[in-house]
C-alpha cells in the first residue's frame, strides 16, 4: 500500500457517479440498486405521511442516503469485524455478513468477478486498499491477511450482491492505535505510481453528469497494454471527503473480451451529489500487476439555473 501518496478512483465516500439523484443513477448504478433505493424512499415517505391522502399535503421525504455509510441495509448486517489493533501487528481482517436473524450468510452472487469486494480507507483518505477476502462456507466468515501501515480511524466497506441479486454496500469503523497525523488532501489531476504517469481530464460539478477521461503513460509513451481487471480496463472508486460516502464504477464501454488490451485512455461518467472535495482511486492492470493511481477533485456548486444533465446510456457504466 502506497502510504504517503494515497491521496493526492461495487464502500470510506467516491467519484464517479454517486447516486444522489435517482433520475441519473441508472447510468452508473445497477437497476436493482436504483430500484431498491427508490422503493425504500417511497415506503418511508408513505409511512411517515400516513398514507397516500396525507402524502399530498406533507413535504417530500428527504433523499435516500448515499451508500456505504451504514452497518446494515436490505435485511443484511455487517458483523463481527475484527482486525489487528495496532500498526506493525500481523493478523487477519475478518467479518461476517449476517441476515436479520443473526445467521451468517454463505451464498452470494458473483459481481465483477468476485463474491465480495473489501475496501478500506482511513478517515482522511490517505490509506486505501481494495482487496478480495476468502469466504469460509462452514462458518460464513470472510478473511484476508492484514497489517496496518498507519494508525487512525478506518472505514471498512463490504460491497456485495446477495443471492437474490440485491447489490449492497455495508460499512463499519475500525480504530487503529498509534500516533496519528492526518493528511489534508489537495486537488491533483496527475498521479505518479510505479513508474506510470496517470492523468485525469475532466471536472466534477454538483448535480450534473461529468465525463472523466483518464490516460496512462510510462516513460513519456502512452500505455496501450491495459489488461482487464474485475471485468473492465479500469476500476474507479470515489470517496466524498468528510463522510466517505461510497460508490464505485467501471469504465465506459463494453466489457473486454478475453485477452483484449486497451489504452491509453479509460472513460468514466461521474456525478457528485453535492459540492465538495472527492478522493478518487483508479485500479488498473499492466503485465499482470494491479496499480492504484489517486486523484483529488473539487466539485463546485451547480449554477442556480442549471438543468439536470441527461444521463449517459446505462450500457456505458456499471457500478456495484
Amino acid at each position: 500500500m502506497n502510504t504517503g501518496a494515497r491521496l493526492g478512483l461495487y464502500g470510506a465516500g467516491l467519484v464517479v457517479a454517486f447516486g444522489g439523484a435517482f433520475g441519473i443513477a441508472g447510468a452508473l448504478v445497477p437497476d436493482s440498486v436504483v430500484t431498491n433505493w427508490t422503493e425504500q424512499a417511497n415506503m418511508q415517505e408513505h409511512s411517515e405521511s400516513g398514507g397516500a391522502a396525507a402524502h399530498e399535503s406533507t413535504p417530500a421525504a428527504a433523499p435516500a442516503a448515499l451508500p456505504g455509510l451504514a452497518i446494515s441495509a436490505g435485511g443484511f448486517v455487517l458483523a463481527d469485524v475484527t482486525a489487528p489493533a495496532r500498526t506493525g501487528e500481523q493478523g487477519q481482517l475478518s467479518f461476517q455478513i449476517q441476515d436479520a436473524s443473526g445467521a451468517a450468510v454463505t451464498e452470494f452472487t458473483t459481481a465483477h468477478e468476485k463474491g465480495l469486494h473489501l475496501i478500506v480507507a482511513r478517515s482522511d483518505g490517505s490509506e486505501f486498499r481494495h482487496v478480495h477476502p476468502v469466504l469460509d462456507h462452514a462458518t460464513g466468515t470472510w478473511t484476508t491477511p492484514w497489517e496496518w501501515d498507519a494508525a487512525g480511524s478506518y472505514r471498512v466497506f463490504t460491497d456485495f450482491t446477495s443471492a437474490a441479486g440485491s447489490a449492497l454496500t455495508l460499512s463499519s469503523i475500525v480504530q487503529v492505535a498509534g500516533d496519528f497525523t492526518p493528511v489534508a488532501p489537495q486537488p491533483t489531476a496527475v498521479s505518479e505510481v510505479d513508474g506510470f504517469t496517470v492523468s485525469l481530464d475532466g471536472e466534477l460539478a454538483a448535480g450534473t453528469s461529468s465525463e472523466l477521461v483518464i490516460s496512462v503513460s510510462r516513460g513519456g509513451e502512452p500505455v496501450t497494454s491495459l489488461e482487464p481487471y474485475l471485468g473492465a480496463f479500469g476500476h474507479l472508486v470515489a470517496l466524498r471527503e468528510g463522510d466517505l460516502a461510497f460508490l464505485h464504477v467501471h469504465a465506459d464501454g463494453a466489457d473486454p473480451a478475453p485477452g483484449q488490451t486497451a489504452g491509453p485512455e479509460i472513460v468514466f461518467f461521474a456525478e457528485a451529489p453535492t459540492a465538495g472535495r472527492y478522493l478518487l482511486y483508479l485500479d488498473f492492470q499492466v503485465d499482470g500487476k494491479v496499480h492504484t493511481a489517486e486523484f483529488v477533485l473539487d466539485a463546485p456548486h451547480a449554477a442556480p439555473d442549471a438543468a439536470p444533465s441527461a444521463a449517459p446510456d446505462a450500457s456505458h457504466g456499471d457500478a456495484h
